[in-house]
This record gives structure tokens, sequence and C-alpha cells, in this order.
């Protein structure tokens, strides 16, 4: 039996939800480590006896300081200003957009593949006639160059990508979209959700210029809190559409009322922070980097390809790429003859409620044309028995569907 790098008892003695339930949806929200619930305890026991204190700790103890700095080492970013806090990936993104500076002709580039949360936001500006989208066919499962480059052209100023690609779990060549980017001057926005705390992103070896994660996925964190990365130079020519009272210039002063946008990516905040959430997000990361990312891509991939040849053993089809370069923490699989997807919903759902029944969580995901999909998304801390037991109760769903 293969284990990973780190002590996996120990680490599951983190995630009480493991002792009872066969967690595998990661990719829809991660249970939240023990160390972050205890973070989020205390500064919540904290608001209730001296709530100034979180917000006049002096620079070392400062919670912004702290969470644009860590944040801003985690993803090797140049400045801890290119860093701020932010509610989830879709605020972010919808930020971002509507600071562009659009003009005549403009367009965004995107996959098919994309999350609402990569794309509605172009959308939107498409249907304000402030850019064009060109959606690109996802024909490796998610975005990657060959798919994307054609439908480039001078006055494309976007190409947004997901790390890894919420159904698929296609994983993008980051580094080479970034090369590609860069040298048109094309801003790269991609969507980490999936990917943050999987495996090591390093925006500046990768050249992206925007990139945006909700802390309830890879990162492990609570709902409501994520960051917002904007790298400095694209960053200075971002406008932002909507205007919080400390995302300006000199912002102190609140009878000023001079809205010129703070530099970097605090142009971006919003209001009040999330305290909690940001204690929170933050424990999760530093879990997560004691056991080392890579680590944890190297196991969670290596439990990917377990559910490769169980599963497709029992004669489903995955649509996650198996080369192991383009694949990490998500494996997908069809459900059903897609030929009627009426029956093959069903299938995919009495499947699902018999998952479910043992105890074991999965989701299930209709693709662009409707063909139902079951996904499993793994974490740090599950198991090749967890990965066997799914194997196993589809072996047994197989044989009632056809016997019982």
């Amino acid at each position: 039996m293969t284990q990973p790098t780190y002590d996996l008892n120990a680490v599951r003695t983190a995630f009480p939800i493991a002792q009872q339930i066969t967690y595998l949806n990661h990719a829809s929200i991660s249970p939240v480590p023990a160390p972050a619930l205890a973070a989020m305890q205390a500064v919540t026991d904290g608001l209730g006896q001296d709530p100034m204190a979180y917000f006049f700790a002096p620079p070392e103890e400062n919670i912004f300081f702290l969470f644009s700095k860590e944040i801003a080492e985690f993803i090797n970013a140049a400045d801890l200003g290119e860093v701020v806090g932010i509610t989830s990936t879709s605020a972010a993104i919808n930020a971002v957009a509507h600071a562009i500076d659009w003009q005549p002709g403009d367009n965004v580039v995107f996959s098919r593949a994309e999350f609402p949360s990569n794309a509605y936001p172009w959308l939107a500006l498409e249907r304000l006639g402030r850019c064009e989208c060109r959606v690109a066919p996802p024909d490796t499962g998610g975005a990657d160059l060959a798919t994307l480059e054609p439908l480039v052209n001078d006055h494309t100023r976007v190409i947004a990508v997901s790390a890894v690609q919420f159904l698929s779990g296609h994983r993008a060549d980051l580094a080479a979209l970034g090369a590609f980017c860069r040298e048109r001057c094309i801003l790269l926005v991609v969507d980490a959700i999936q990917a943050a705390g999987h495996f090591p992103i390093d925006v500046q070896a990768m050249q992206i210029d925007v990139l945006a994660a909700g802390g309830q996925k890879s990162l492990m964190g609570p709902p409501g809190q994520g960051f917002l990365y904007v790298r400095n130079d694209p960053c200075q020519e971002l406008v932002p559409a909507t205007v919080g009272p400390n995302a300006t210039e000199g912002w102190e002063h609140w009878l000023d009322y001079d809205i010129t946008p703070r530099a970097g990516a605090f142009r971006f905040m919003m209001g009040t922070p999330n305290l909690v959430g940001m204690f929170g997000l933050l424990e999760s990361i530093r879990f997560l980097q004691e056991l080392g990312l890579a680590n944890i891509d190297a196991w969670t991939s290596h439990l990917s390809q377990l559910a490769f040849e169980d599963i497709s053993a029992l004669g489903y089809r995955f649509i996650t790429p198996t080369d192991p370069a383009q694949h990490g923490p998500i494996v997908t699989f069809c459900v059903g003859d897609t030929n009627d997807l009426d029956a093959a919903n069903a299938q995919a759902t009495a499947l699902y409620e018999h998952l479910a029944a043992a105890n074991i969580r999965v989701t299930k995901h209709l693709d662009a044309a409707g063909a139902p999909h079951l996904r499993i998304s793994t974490h740090c801390y599950n198991t090749e028995t967890e990965i066997r037991r799914v194997s196993m109760e589809l072996s047994a769903f197989n044989k009632e569907a056809h016997y019982g």
C-alpha cells in the first residue's frame, strides 16, 4: 500500500469527518481542518471581548497585514500589496473585469469548460456591449494553448482559465499560457479555487497577472473568504467600478470624498473585512504548507490514478485526462447512455444516492450537453481504502441494477 510523504494518520486527526464519512467532494466544499476551526473560534470569542484589538494591532500582528503578507508568500507574489482578501472567486473576477478600460473591438478568450465564476463576468460585459467573448471548445477537457490561441487577435485583452477545471479535472499549463500572454500584453486571469491548495502556484514564474481563489475548496478554508492577486503593473491601469470606503488613497479621511484608487490590489477592498474568515483561511493555508503542496499534489494525483484503474475496470468512461501532467485531485466519469439523457440522469441520480447511503460523498454534474457525470475530488487526508470503497460500491450498484 502506497503512503504519502507525510503522516497520513496524523493528518486525518484534523478531520473528524473522516471517522464516519468517505468524503470525496472537496471540489464542491472542503471540511475545515481542526486548527483553522480553533483559530476562528478564538477570533469569534475575541470579537466579544475587545473587537478594536483586531483593528489597531501593531503591523506585525495586524491581520490585514499578515493576510496579504502570508498569501503573497504562498503564491510568490512580488509584493504584499498585490494581494487582498475578497469574499469569493466570483467577486474577485467581476471586480477585475469591470475595472478594465475596454475599447471598441476588445475581446476575451476562454474555454467552454470554464466554471461560471470565470465565464459570467465576461459574458455580462459582452451583454453590455463592452467586449466580445470568444469561447473555445474544450478539446482536452479544459483550457490549453492549442485551443485558445486560434481565437486570439490584436484586440484580445484577457485570456481567462481555470488552473484545474471543475468538471473534467483538466490541469492547465499555466506557465505556457503565462508566457504567451505576457509576450502579447494580454492579461492572464486564473481561477485557482480548485488548485491553490493542491499544488504550488508561482505567479511570478508562471507570469500570471490576476489570480483569484475562494477559500472553501482546495484551500480548505471557510466559505465567504478568499483572496485576489493582481500584478502591480497592470493593476495601475485598473479603475474599479465599485468603490469601498477603504479602497482609496487617504481613505482614513472619511469626509474628503476622494475616490482616487488606492495603490495595488487594495483598491478592490470593499468595506470591513471578514476577520473570522481571514484568520481561518490563513490557518488552513499554514496547515497545508506544513504538509507541502508538492506532497499533497503527488498524493492526490496518485489517488486519481487509482480511481482511473479501479473504476474504468467496471466499464465507466472518464472525461478526466489520464496523462499525469494534465490531471490532479479531480476525476470524473460518465454515467449511463448519452443517447438517452433522461435514462442516464435517472441512473446517475440512483448511483449518487447509492453512494450517499454508503456514506460516500461525491457530486453529480451535467456537461454542456446535459449528460450526467459523477465527480470524485480528493484532498490531503484521503486514503487508498476510500477510493477502493467507491469502486466496491459501484460494483455493488451494477449488480443490483442488472440482477436486483
